[in-house]
């Protein structure tokens, strides 16, 4: 499990958030997290930037 953290740009500007992925490894906690967002608030994978992710637990 890792915690990611970062922003993405809104229509409102740009928003923070802080996400707990279930995954393997780093890059695909990256790859879901970014299609969880991409889907959930119809943004763009270049208006992501995740500023930390840290692995948490099992």
């Amino acid at each position: 499990m890792f915690e990611v953290r970062g922003t993405f740009k809104d229509v409102d500007g740009w928003k923070r958030f802080r996400k707990l992925i279930n995954a393997n490894s780093e890059k695909m906690a990256l790859e879901k997290l970014m299609s969880i967002i991409g889907s959930n608030h119809k943004v763009k994978r270049c208006l992501i930037k995740v500023e930390e992710i840290k692995k948490v637990g099992e």
